[in-house]
């Protein structure tokens, strides 16, 4: 069963999703919507409500409980661990078992966020589009979307790559972009987080124009080499990994040499966001 690992929005919180390419469903994290209907900030504690909601409805013989999947989505942690997650149907039933006055919102968001994929593949520019409003509604300029979306495509054309020569999906991708990540920065992808004081933040939302620049330069070298030695598979690819990173680590240093100022920075867009959240509540009342 192919995935893809995404995430979506809800009056600016984020959700994980899952997206399942036999049944053509997305799948999304539990918590993650439990904590909006329950208007719970702290991660633990949604994931407790969960708990003793999810006993409760066993005890009560329901089936709703039994719908749900455990699938891999990335955690706090940064690492992919198994987590409750749910279709549409089975979310809007559970919904019913619990009292929430964002009960209403979250059925109308999941009727239409629930089959934004569908209309993707029929539509690939739908989600170009969708990606570009959602940074230009928080606040970045058009360089940066610029960038962003030609990292994107050079990231898209390497797991392309790797998704045909016998790299799995999920853990394996994680591992190799760590290993890149780490050659040309000097930091895994959980130490670049942690400086920039991220939790479930995607980086890459968070990087600066050069860090953007660099990662793209990262991951085109890894591709080109790993075509080159035609590499196959996990331990294969690790060295075109390796050569990859090395690249835009020498281009880095040299730049740095050059100008004085480092690449790899703490900035991330977090206090933009948080001001583009607040306005836009306030519109809203």
């Amino acid at each position: 069963m192919k995935r893809q690992k995404q995430i979506t929005l809800f009056e600016g919180q984020k959700i994980r999703r899952v997206w399942d390419e036999k049944k053509e469903k997305w799948y999304f994290s539990v918590i993650d919507i439990i904590a909006i209907l329950t208007e719970q900030t702290n991660y633990n504690r949604a994931k407790t409500y969960w708990t003793t909601l999810k006993n409760r409805l066993k005890n009560e013989g329901s089936e709703v409980v039994t719908k749900c999947d455990q699938l891999k989505m990335m955690t706090q942690d940064g690492k992919m661990r198994e987590t409750d997650a749910a279709d549409v149907e089975t979310f809007l039933r559970l919904i019913q078992s619990m009292p929430s006055k964002k009960a209403e919102p979250v059925k109308l968001w999941l009727a239409r966020v629930g089959y934004e994929r569908i209309e993707e593949i029929n539509d690939p520019e739908k989600a170009l589009n969708r990606s570009r409003n959602y940074w230009q509604r928080m606040g970045r300029s058009q360089k940066w979307i610029q960038q962003r979306m030609m990292g994107q495509e050079i990231r898209n054309k390497l797991t392309d790559y790797w998704k045909n020569n016998e790299v799995k999906e999920q853990d394996e991708y994680a591992i190799l972009t760590n290993i890149i990540h780490e050659e040309w920065s000097d930091l895994t992808v959980q130490e670049h987080k942690n400086l920039k004081n991220l939790k479930r933040e995607n980086l890459c939302d968070h990087m600066s124009d050069a860090e953007l620049v660099f990662t793209a330069l990262a991951e085109l070298s890894t591709r080109q080499i790993a075509e080159t030695m035609e590499a196959k598979g996990l331990e294969k690819n690790k060295i075109p990994a390796k050569k990859g990173g090395r690249v835009a680590r020498n281009a880095r240093l040299e730049l740095e040499q050059k100008t004085g100022k480092k690449i790899v920075s703490a900035d991330n867009f977090k206090n933009l966001e948080n001001k583009k959240v607040v306005a836009e509540g306030r519109k809203d009342k």
